[in-house]
């Protein structure tokens, strides 16, 4: 059976502007053998491009096909519900290219939706027009309900720290499309043809990554090379079928084709030897 890889970035690939090392071999390594992947990000400010443009510059070599965001995700799903609809965006580039790219007027008065990404010029006049926009009969929709984000000063809030306001102020509750929504995981699925007992999940947060892939029934693995500690899995009610210090520990150290299998019986460090020794083309 062929395998595919849906992969977190932030703590996956790369932690802030620094590469994890053996990333880029793993992503190479996935090109060379042909191996359906996908990058997903619950990131709504970058566009696809800018999202190849930061991996380029860490030494990833990808396309535009191999990135797919919540933004793109939000954007496509309001225009099944409501093609050519209208949404006030509280959001940046990444989030108004998405919408405008699938059918999607901006505006300022009387929209369709109020969709809220992530954003660094979000202002009160900007909340207070939403909250009215929703309590005239704006539907209100979340690129993804992530309260926080890691950034090299810290932590700034997230999109769903917007949404907490916006859904106290009106009483209304919203819509998150990005991981671990349904939504978004099956859409990225379908995005490189794959059926969901060939699907693996690659992240290192529970609450998204893992807990997205678990509820699709994609296999998953969860890398401790970013935000999440060995000690923290045992206290979640899901567990991922495989946990791993990086994709380092996915790399093949012979030249061999491949296809891939999520051993989920092994200890955590001797699965991933067994993983690494059971690529075989079957």
């Amino acid at each position: 059976m062929s395998k595919g890889f849906l992969i977190d970035m932030d703590g996956v690939m790369y932690r802030g502007s620094q590469l994890i090392p053996g990333a880029d071999d793993f992503i190479r390594q996935l090109r060379d053998d042909g191996t359906p992947f996908l990058f997903l990000t619950n990131n709504s400010q970058r566009t696809r491009r800018d999202v190849v443009t930061k991996l380029s510059r860490m030494g990833i070599d990808v396309e535009e096909r191999h990135v797919f965001t919540c933004a793109m995700a939000t954007a496509r799903f309001l225009a099944s519900q409501k093609p050519n609809g209208t949404a006030y965006v509280l959001g940046e580039g990444g989030l108004l290219n998405a919408l405008h790219q699938n059918g999607y007027s901006v505006v300022d008065h009387d929209p369709d939706f109020v969709v809220v990404g992530e954003g660094r010029t979000l202002s009160w006049d900007m909340l207070e027009t939403a909250t009215q926009m929703i309590l005239d009969g704006a539907k209100l929709i979340a690129t993804n309900d992530d309260p926080n984000c890691p950034t090299s000063r810290g932590t700034r809030p997230g999109a769903g720290a917007t949404i907490a306001f916006l859904e106290k102020a009106t009483g209304r509750k919203a819509l998150s499309i990005g991981k671990p929504s349904p939504l978004m995981m099956r859409m990225a699925r379908k995005e490189i043809g794959l059926e969901t007992s060939e699907t693996v999940m690659i992240g290192d947060t529970m609450e998204t990554d893992i807990l997205g892939g678990v509820q699709m029934g994609y296999k998953t693995i969860l890398v401790l090379s970013g935000g999440t500690r060995l000690e923290d899995i045992p206290r979640h009610p899901f567990q991922p079928d495989l946990v791993i210090e990086s994709v380092a520990a996915l790399v093949r150290k012979v030249e061999e084709p491949v296809s891939y299998r999520v051993p989920v019986e092994l200890p955590a460090a001797e699965a991933a030897q067994e993983l690494v020794a059971s690529m075989r083309r079957s």
